[in-house]
């Protein structure tokens, strides 16, 4: 038995979300999405409505057969509408899961069983019984939804409830269809399910609510703190109209507020925003840089005020931490309501220290160039404070390169860079592809452990003899052994991230410039890195 604190997820994405226009699916891309959900965590998965079309009930099957067959899968369902016919389909796309779930649904509010159903209030009893003691005939688990709820006379849905649940319905699914209702009616129909339906005791209470009036987070909220114990959802909370509830939102804020609602869920968090992406990229519907979560911007800065806050303690402006939802790092986006302080902090990473009289110089023109775009990036920083540094070598520099590819031999690429200290090294590697092997060429040479986390490439100009610009972005790898080739390799600031970038007709050759501009900077803030620790030790015992 589950303990009652805990919320099953049942994920939609492959059913509800597939309703989102131009969000339709193939079958292997339904298995893709299941898979991920299964690593998620969710609880349910609908994959499908086997009675829509021939597809639909081979991608259902598709799931249930790879992704709920393993001890620990989770319940794999399908939708059917109140008929024999299509009750039996859902249960032939499902059946061969360990856990499988019949869902069917009829509505029950005024305006859809007149308009829509031409049924009157006792058919409509009289249907629910018939079909879901159908299928519970099949199949062990057996859910119902009261299409419409939301609007629904409340005594009838009771009525309605407790027939199902007579009929064998062991979860029973209140949606707020056309997302109508608001958070305090809403809790107020769970409660009065709970309180007036004698048998409720033997379902589950499930909550369904869409976003049309921007309320279905609030009002599943309100549904399960009234007692629902089963929330539907949708990752990024596509699906009808303007969708529904969205997983990791619901996820996040039973998380973040745990001492509030005391309820919790099985999801792991740390895939929210993978999963969020490979939904997006399989449907076609990119999520908002607002989106609340695995928006773009959901942990990135400007206003200098939040920067200020941000730098001495994340969380003045973050309640959750970006690791906690797999979004990687905190994003201090330098434009033009930024403060001196990031803008300094930037530097320091890029391997830059300014004395007080040439940061205030290079941030008086960082913010007049920030005022007439949207933000600055790093090569356009480190072109404003050029007039206040003196010219440095780089400490590698590229003096050749010679790669070998094809599908007929591996990948091979010799590397001569001109290194520190003035002398010439030379060193060659085999690699997946001639970026690979040229990288693993210069980590032989250069030595400082470093990994590679991001890497792209797009096109400056056009035509056959197109610009390729590469732009790559490096963290120190401390686990890697270092074998120093001079004392600037010494120290280095914990949890940093490099970038480099580079243009070249050859995008080999950009990328190597990328890489070693990168590298360059990384140890270059080392240097930065040391003097600042020096200058605070020196500090320290002339303080004593």
């Amino acid at each position: 038995m589950e303990a009652s604190d805990y919320v099953r997820i049942f994920d939609t994405t492959l059913r509800d979300g597939e309703q989102s226009p131009g969000a339709t699916m193939n079958a292997a891309e339904k298995l893709e999405i299941a898979r991920a959900l299964a690593r998620l965590g969710v609880d349910i998965i609908e994959a499908g409505f086997p009675a829509a079309s021939p597809d639909d009930l081979a991608a259902v099957r598709s799931v249930a057969e790879q992704v709920g067959r393993s001890d620990r899968a989770p319940v794999i369902c399908a939708l059917a509408r109140a008929s024999a016919h299509d009750i039996d389909l859902a249960w032939e796309g499902v059946r061969l899961a360990i856990r499988p779930r019949i869902h069917t649904f009829i509505a029950t509010s005024e305006l859809h069983m007149r308009h829509k159903l031409r049924m009157s209030r006792a058919e409509v009893v009289e249907r629910v019984r018939k079909t879901v003691r159908h299928a519970r005939n099949l199949c062990d688990d057996v859910e119902f939804s009261a299409e419409d709820a939301g609007r629904s006379d409340h005594e009838f849905l009771w009525t309605v409830v407790e027939a199902a649940i007579e009929a064998g319905a062991t979860t029973i699914n209140i949606p707020d269809t056309v997302g109508y209702t608001v958070p305090d009616e809403f809790g107020a129909l769970i409660a009065g399910i709970i309180s007036h339906v004698p048998n409720v005791d033997k379902a589950i209470l499930s909550v369904h609510c869409h976003d049309d009036l921007g309320l279905a987070n609030a009002n599943t909220l309100a549904g399960l703190r009234a007692g629902a114990r089963q929330a539907e959802v949708t990752i990024n909370g596509i699906g009808e109209r303007a969708g529904n509830c969205a997983l990791e939102e619901l996820v996040m804020g039973l998380h973040t507020r745990f001492w509030l609602h005391r309820l919790r869920s099985g999801i792991d968090t740390t895939q929210l925003v993978r999963t969020s992406r490979l939904v997006a990229s399989v449907t076609g519907i990119p999520v908002p840089p607002n989106k609340a979560v695995v928006g773009a911007n959901a942990f990135a800065h400007e206003s200098g005020i939040h920067q200020d806050g941000m730098i001495k303690n994340a969380e003045t402006y973050e309640i959750m931490s970006p690791a906690t939802v797999g979004a990687g790092a905190t994003q201090l986006v330098l434009g033009k309501h930024s403060g001196r302080h990031a803008f300094a902090k930037r530097l320091g990473e890029l391997g830059y220290l300014l004395e007080d009289a040439q940061l205030d110089s290079a941030f008086a023109r960082f913010k007049h160039t920030a005022e007439r775009k949207k933000s600055v990036t790093d090569a356009e920083l480190e072109a404003l404070i050029a007039a206040e540094l003196p010219e440095r070598a780089d400490l590698w520099s590229l003096e050749a390169l010679q790669v070998g590819c094809g599908t007929l031999s591996l990948a091979t690429a010799s590397v001569r860079l001109r290194a520190p200290d003035g002398t010439t090294r030379v060193a060659a590697a085999v690699g997946t592809g001639p970026v690979d092997a040229a990288y693993r060429a210069i980590d032989d040479l250069v030595c400082r452990p470093a990994q590679l986390v991001d890497y792209s490439v797009r096109s400056v100009t056009g035509g056959i003899d197109a610009l390729a610009e590469v732009s790559v972005r490096v963290v120190s790898n401390e686990n890697a052994t270092v074998r120093p080739l001079h004392p600037q390799h010494d120290a280095l600031p914990e949890s940093s991230t490099w970038r480099g970038h580079g243009a070249d007709t050859d995008i080999v050759v950009a990328s190597v410039k990328a890489y070693l501009a990168a590298l360059n900077r990384m140890m270059a803030a080392a240097v930065a890195f040391r003097a600042v620790a020096a200058a605070v030790a020196v500090e320290e015992v002339s303080s004593r």
